[in-house]
């Protein structure tokens, strides 16, 4: 049976425009309108984003100290395993090209762009990774506490224990939007294997509010057992307009202990909390990926979750921690999970989690479950690091070096083209509309995926996709000498076209995948600028499949119906003649006139069967 585009040619080619329309919308919708204070105009959404190497961008150089209650020196060993996490969170961002480098004892980020300084913030920290039992929630303003009631009523001061008229009650599907005594519904901590969590998800538990009640320290009802009057005071003054004041606070020597309690805030000021001391560190945490959250039945809610997998340990100790908490009420059944002394989630807990794996669940971003699940992934760093200020650097190359690198690709095309022209004649033309084709597709991806996944351009990627026109110009060889081969042994040139195809693609198939697996060798085994390399390296790789299956092949078909190449024409590169052939033929025999007798070959001729 012949393949479809040796009777639909137009039809593939014709899929492949539209592919390409579709690359080119979804830049117009998916690229960002304004980027920080700055607009994006049309024109930019369609220019690829360039690196550190050509564009410049944002520094800071990171001080490293021993962490507060640790003993020991700063040695080579932690200060490169230092720079190996931070390279790792910087690289699950994408391909940003960005450089994590050692200067004496100091570690230098360098982050491309001026929009992407979100990525120093998430790696500067130290992520010193605790998971605590929260013992008392509260909004994150100060509270001012006011004299107690003189009739010495026990709504006009905590309760050491919660009664059973003022035990915390449950609100019926609370969603993680909604607010109570001015406070975030938490996030949710289940099972994350599919029908492992509990049948109906317990809300969040909130303190019944006392309408008459003076205002109090704590939200009446609250549990303070085991709570000290010192912490209780604290928890109380605490005011968390000012988050990254109080985490330079609990960075200081002594501030922030594993084995004591801890007074501190959520990462963005709405809660604070009284934890209990440090029950598992990030060092117990194996993994952790962001995903789109699902139902028990396994439709997506459109909302993201964190997914997470503990260690042996972890898992130990985590099981019989949430076995503990699952039959708390109110905030004492969360599990705040302490990163660099804030606490960036603190969700209540629903099942007993024994197997290691858990979710968090709850109203986040997909940015917000992503850098939460890369803390998580990428654990805490061996030293404590003091950061320094941030600064805009310039281009290390610059416009000329980006010239040069383009001026040496467009030689290079010019001289494939010219060789093309020269050798194939006609069919060299097929060459020049399929690069034109995949420069297009490969412009577009670049453009797409420097959008969605922080690609950027460096000196490496241009050298990178110049190397990649060879790759798709020996493609185009192999085709068209299978095809003239055929073409030699007296074939017709479109059967010449299936045959020669069906001989050429096997070996295209075998030379583009050696090439692509190189390229995904070079880019786990390599950082930096390489990894620009081989990423676009295996990028038009990939596109090179897709121009030569879906345009070079259908193109041809289309191309051995017309008379100048059907038949040989001596500037159509495909004349027996010229070709060597030893036996003279029509390449595409001539249409008859109807009733007309078909006219006896001539003396010496071939005829075609």
């Amino acid at each position: 049976m012949a393949s479809p585009t040796a009777t639909r040619p137009g039809r593939t080619i014709a899929a492949l425009l539209v592919l390409a329309a579709l690359v080119y919308g979804l830049i117009y919708f998916l690229a960002p309108d304004r980027i920080g204070t700055e607009s994006v105009t049309l024109a930019k959404k369609y220019m690829p984003r360039l690196g550190l190497d050509l564009e410049g961008g944002t520094s800071v150089i990171l001080t490293p100290r021993v962490a507060p209650g640790e003993t020991g020196t700063i040695t080579s060993n932690t200060l490169n395993q230092a720079v190996a996490i931070i390279r790792n969170r910087v690289d699950s961002f994408g391909v940003a090209e960005a450089e994590v480098t050692t200067a004496g004892k100091s570690i230098v980020i360098s982050v491309p762009g001026k929009q992407d300084k979100n990525i120093l913030e998430t790696v500067q920290q130290t992520a010193e990774l605790r998971f605590r039992q929260v013992l008392l929630a509260g909004s994150g303003a100060a509270i001012v506490p006011q004299s107690p009631s003189p009739t010495g009523s026990g709504t006009a001061s905590p309760s050491p224990s919660a009664s059973g008229s003022a035990s915390p009650t449950t609100s019926p599907s609370s969603s993680p939007s909604q607010s109570t005594q001015n406070r975030a519904v938490p996030q949710a901590l289940t099972k994350a294997a599919s029908g492992s969590a509990s049948a109906a998800p317990t809300p969040a538990a909130t303190p019944t509010p006392a309408p008459t009640a003076p205002a109090t320290p704590t939200a009446p009802g609250a549990n303070t057992a085991g709570i000290s009057p010192a912490l209780l005071q604290e928890f109380q003054a605490l005011d968390c307009g000012n988050t990254a004041a109080l985490q330079r606070e609990l960075r200081k020597p002594g501030a922030d202990r594993p084995n004591k309690p801890l007074v501190t805030c959520s990462d963005d000021g709405a809660e604070k909390y009284v934890l209990g001391p440090a029950e598992v560190l990030g060092t117990d945490v194996k993994t952790a990926t962001a995903a789109l959250e699902q139902t028990q039945g396994g439709v997506s809610t459109g909302g993201w979750e964190v997914d997470i997998q503990f260690t042996g340990q972890g898992r130990k100790k985590f099981g019989e921690i949430t076995r503990r908490l699952v039959s708390e009420t109110g905030d004492r059944n969360r599990f705040a999970i302490v990163l660099d002394g804030l606490a960036v989630s603190a969700p209540t807990t629903q099942a007993a989690i024994t197997d290691g794996n858990a979710r968090i669940t709850g109203s986040f971003t997909q940015d917000e479950a992503t850098n939460l699940a890369n803390v998580l992934k990428y654990g805490a760093l061996p030293l404590t690091f003091d950061a320094g200020s941030v600064q805009e650097v310039s281009a290390t190359l610059g416009g000329d070096q980006l010239r040069a690198g383009l001026l040496a690709g467009a030689i290079g095309l010019l001289l494939v083209v010219l060789y093309s022209l020269l050798y194939y004649r006609g069919l060299g033309l097929v060459t020049v509309a399929s690069l034109l084709v995949s420069a297009i597709l490969t412009y577009g991806m670049v453009v797409l995926l420097g959008w969605q996944l922080g690609f950027r351009l460096s000196l490496a990627g241009i050298a990178g996709l110049i190397v990649a026109i060879g790759i798709t110009a020996d493609s185009f060889i192999v085709f068209f000498e299978r095809l003239r081969d055929e073409v030699r042994e007296g074939k017709s040139l479109r059967v010449a076209v299936e045959t020669g195809w069906a001989r050429a693609r096997r070996t295209i198939l075998a030379a583009d995948f050696v090439s692509f697996l190189a390229a995904v060798i070079l880019y786990i085994l390599s950082a930096g600028g390489v990894r620009g390399f081989a990423f676009t390296l295996g990028l038009t790789t990939l596109i090179d499949i897709v121009v030569v299956f879906m345009f070079t092949k259908p193109l041809v078909a289309i191309l051995a119906r017309t008379k100048f190449y059907g038949q040989g024409h001596p500037l159509s590169g495909l004349a027996p003649e010229r070709l060597g052939s030893t036996r003279r033929t029509m390449l595409t025999p001539a249409p008859r006139k109807r009733g007309a007798k078909p006219a006896a070959p001539a003396a010496g001729s071939v005829k075609e069967a």
